[in-house]
Formats: structure tokens, sequence, C-alpha cells
């Protein structure tokens, strides 16, 4: 069990789920603007900053809250036996919360409409798949930097 305050561990997995998910949204966006129609460039210049703000943020939140991000992760410290039913609760709510306040900030920093509707598919056996191996990825990472 966590001893840190829970709304000091709350407020860093709302910050960090902002964080991540404005770097995730705006590096995509500035790649497909900057790549020329090159996909490969797009998708390079999103994961390279991906892949580093999340390390940034687990190295500077996993101290404080764990740096789940995810609330798959938050269920498997919950099985860990590491957060409570309650604290479950609020970390999920704030980091769904926090989530939708990075992407309305990364589509304000690129003045776009700040709610849009997604125009690609995102759906069936290939994208649950991809979810499982990128949650399992995370997982792997936030348990691998906070030993």
């Amino acid at each position: 069990m966590n001893t840190r305050p829970l709304l000091r561990r709350l407020t860093a997995e709302f910050v960090g789920s902002s964080f991540l998910l404005m770097t995730v949204v705006g590096s995509g966006i500035m790649g497909e603007k900057l790549s020329g129609g090159n996909l490969a460039l797009a998708l390079l210049g999103n994961t390279i900053p991906t892949g580093a703000i999340l390390i940034v943020l687990i190295l500077i939140m996993g101290p404080i809250s764990g740096a789940h991000f995810n609330p798959i992760v938050s269920l498997c410290f919950a099985f860990r036996k590491e957060l409570n039913t309650i604290e479950l609760i609020s970390y999920i709510a704030v980091q769904m919360v926090g989530s939708i306040v990075g992407v309305l900030l990364a589509h304000g920093m690129f003045d776009l409409e700040l709610i849009q509707l997604s125009e690609t598919t995102r759906a069936g056996g290939a994208q649950f798949l991809s979810e499982i191996i990128a949650s399992t990825g995370l997982i792997l990472t936030i348990f691998g930097c906070i030993k």
C-alpha cells in the first residue's frame, strides 16, 4: 500500500496522463504535418516522442503515484494489493479525465477543433490484439522502471 497522500498520487496520475496523451496526439499531428505524406516518417515522428515522454513521465511520476497512466496498469497494481478499491476507482477516474484534458490541449496547441470525431476506423481483432500488446509493453516498462 502506498503511504503517500492520495491527492498527491491522483495529481501525479492526472498530470502524467495529460502529458502522455498531449504528446501522443500532438506528435501525431506534428508528424503528419511535417512528413510530406511519408507515412513511415510520420509514424517515426510520433513514436520517438511518445516513447521518450513515457520514460520521462515514469521516472518522474513513478515514485509519487506508480506512474500507471492507464486503467489496465492500475488494475495490475490492485491485483498486487498496492491499490485498494477506492484508490483504483480514483486512479481510473483521474486517468480518464487527464487523458481527455491532454487531447483537448494538444488540439488547442495546433489550433484545431477541440472536440473532433475520428475519421479512422479503429475496431476489430487486430486493433484489440495491438491494445493487448501495447498494454503489456506499458506494464513491463513501468514495473521494470520502478524496480
